[in-house]
C-alpha cells in the first residue's frame, strides 16, 4: 500500500523499499502479491485535514487519521470486496474480544475448523484490547477505526512480543526485513526539518513570542503552527531555554515560559469534539450515570492516568484528570481505557485553564481581599 508520493517534494521516503521488501516476502511464501496506491485518498483524507488542523493551531495526529481514513477505510474495502477475502490481518501489537485465548500462550495450538467468517454473524460489539506486549501495544493508534473493519481484522501479533516476533521472521529467513530500522515519527516527513517541511504547504504567518510572565515580547515566528506547546522554542538572540506554553490564533502570539515544567504548560480538563466509542455505543454507566471513571492518555506510551468522563448531550466529552498533565494539546487524540480495553477516543478541541491561571486567579482573589478592609464605625458615619 503506498499513500505517499515521493515525486510530490524533495524528501526521501521508504515507499519503494517497503514494497520491495513485501514483495520479497510474498516470494518466500509463495503467496500472491497485491499493490494498491491511495496516495489521492491520503492527501485528501489526511494531509488536507493535517493542514487545516495545523492552520488553526492545533497539531494533528496522521498515525490515528491514516488508520481511520486508509488502512481500515480504503484498504479494508479493497482487502474484503475487490480481493474477495474474509478478513484483513495486520501487524499492530492489538487484539480484539474475537481473538482466542490461547494466541497469548506463544505456542501453535491446532485451531478448531470454524470459517473467520462465521465469527461475523455474532451481532454483539467487538472490543479492541491491549496486546500481551504492553511495551510496543498499538491500540491508541487505532482508537478511531470502525466497527465493522475491527470486525473483519486479525491481529496475529496479538499474544507476542516484539522478540518472538524477530524470532519467527529469523527462522522463517526473513533477514532483509529484521535489517530494517522502526519507522519513528511522520512518515512523509522523514529526517527533515518540521518548520521547513510545513513552510513548503503553509504560508508564513510571523508573530511575537510573547512572555507569559511579565507579556514583554522575547522574539518573532514565522508561524504558530511551526510550534507545539511544551516544546522549546529556538529564538534568535536568546540564550536562556524558553518553552511554548499557549498560542493565541486571533493575535498569532505564541506565548512562552522560562522552563521546561512552568506550571503554564499543566492543566486537569480537556474538552473533545464528538467521541468515537469503537463499541458504537458509550459504556452503559456513562449513558445512565453521565460519569464514568476510567484512564486517559493522548501520547503514545505516555503513562495512563486515572480520570472522570461526562458525556455532553452532543455526544462529545469533558475529561477531569486525577493530577495535572504537562502540554495537553488541542488537535492530539483524548484516548480512553478500561481496564486493558481501548474504548475509544475523541479530538481534544479544548482546554481547561492552566495550573498558571489559577494560582493567578487565586493570588488577585487574595489581594482583593486584603484590599476590602472592614470600615471603622466613623468612617461609617
Amino acid at each position: 500500500m503506498k499513500n505517499w508520493d515521493s515525486l510530490d517534494e524533495s524528501g526521501v521516503c521508504n515507499a519503494e523499499k517497503d514494497c520491495e521488501d513485501a514483495y520479497r516476502v510474498c516470494q518466500s511464501l509463495d503467496i500472491p502479491f497485491h499493490q494498491v496506491s491511495y496516495v489521492k485518498e491520503y492527501w485528501h483524507d489526511v494531509f488536507s485535514n493535517l493542514l487545516k488542523e495545523y492552520a488553526r493551531g492545533r497539531t494533528p495526529n496522521p498515525d490515528i487519521l491514516c488508520n481511520k481514513h486508509i488502512k481500515f477505510n480504503h484498504f479494508h474495502k479493497y482487502a474484503i470486496h475487490t480481493l474477495g477475502a474474509d478478513a484483513m490481518a495486520t501487524g499492530h501489537y492489538a487484539r480484539t474480544s474475537q481473538e482466542d485465548e490461547e494466541v497469548f500462550q506463544q505456542s501453535h495450538t491446532v485451531r478448531p475448523s470454524i470459517l473467520f467468517r462465521d465469527r461475523f454473524e455474532k451481532r454483539n460489539s467487538v472490543r479492541l484490547h491491549k496486546a500481551a506486549d504492553h511495551l510496543k501495544d498499538q491500540t491508541f493508534f487505532l482508537s478511531q477505526i470502525s466497527q465493522d473493519a475491527l470486525r473483519q481484522t486479525m491481529f496475529p501479533l496479538a499474544g507476542l512480543t516484539k522478540d518472538f516476533v524477530k524470532k519467527i521472521a529469523a527462522e522463517a529467513g526473513f533477514h532483509h526485513v529484521l535489517k530494517r530500522k522502526e519507522s519513528m515519527g511522520i512518515c512523509f516527513i522523514g529526517q527533515r526539518n518540521f518548520e521547513n517541511f510545513i513552510l513548503e504547504y503553509l504560508e508564513p504567518k510571523p508573530g511575537n513570542v510573547v512572555s507569559i510572565e511579565d507579556g514583554t515580547v522575547v522574539g518573532t515566528h514565522k508561524g504558530w503552527f511551526t510550534l507545539t506547546l511544551g516544546q522549546r522554542a529556538r529564538i534568535g538572540g536568546q540564550r536562556d531555554a524558553l518553552f511554548v506554553v499557549d498560542k493565541d490564533v486571533a493575535t498569532g502570539d505564541v506565548f512562552v515560559a522560562p522552563t521546561t515544567n512552568h506550571p503554564a504548560l499543566f492543566r486537569d480538563t480537556v474538552r473533545t469534539d464528538r467521541f468515537h466509542w469503537v463499541a458504537v455505543d458509550p459504556p452503559p454507566d456513562l449513558v445512565r450515570t453521565q460519569m464514568m471513571e476510567c484512564h486517559f492518555r493522548f501520547i503514545h506510551q505516555m503513562p495512563l492516568t486515572p480520570c472522570t468522563v461526562t458525556l455532553n448531550i452532543d455526544g462529545s466529552v469533558w475529561i477531569s484528570l486525577s493530577q495535572p498533565i504537562r502540554a495537553l494539546t488541542p488537535g492530539q487524540f483524548a484516548v480512553l481505557y478500561k481496564g486493558d480495553e481501548c474504548l475509544g477516543s475523541g479530538k481534544i478541541i479544548q482546554l481547561g485553564p492552566s495550573e498558571y491561571t489559577l494560582q493567578k486567579g487565586r493570588e488577585r482573589l487574595l489581594a482583593a481581599a486584603q484590599n476590602k478592609e472592614p470600615q471603622s464605625p466613623e468612617s461609617a458615619s
